[in-house]
């Protein structure tokens, strides 16, 4: 997979303004900031053992 470069850059963020308007990606951008930095955080965390129920 190649690396995306800046001209391709900015065709995406020509048509995702003209999908979303000006307003809207500020909070897209947030939400996927928040969303990419949940995703690290889970992949840091240590996978806890499960409790076996006996019985």
């Amino acid at each position: 997979m190649r690396n995306i470069g800046f001209p391709e850059l900015v065709v995406i963020l020509i048509v995702a303004a003209l999908l979303f308007g000006g307003k809207k990606i500020p909070e897209l951008a947030k939400g996927l900031g928040e969303g990419i930095r949940n995703f690290k955080t889970a992949l840091k965390e240590e996978p806890k053992p499960e409790d076996k129920k006996q019985g």
